[in-house]
């Protein structure tokens, strides 16, 4: 397995390729690979989506993206 860290100011859910994961500021596990990311809630974040790839990671150093609060 993957691990996935999506950061963000509050906690929401993660959209990972359409379904729901996890939640911000928590370790998400994931497949290794290429995704996309979301957040679920009120569209006041930006980017949009972001694309990813997940590779080479572990619980102590996960892959970090990042959404900013608008």
């Amino acid at each position: 397995m993957q691990y996935l860290l999506v950061i963000f100011p509050e906690q929401r859910a993660v959209i990972i390729d359409g379904t729901e994961q996890g939640m911000t500021n928590e370790l998400i596990e994931l497949e290794e690979g290429t995704h996309t990311a979301t957040l679920k809630g009120p569209s006041d974040f930006a980017p949009e989506m972001r694309e990813f790839i997940l590779r080479r990671t572990s619980e102590l150093n996960p892959k970090e993206i990042q959404f900013e609060k608008l």
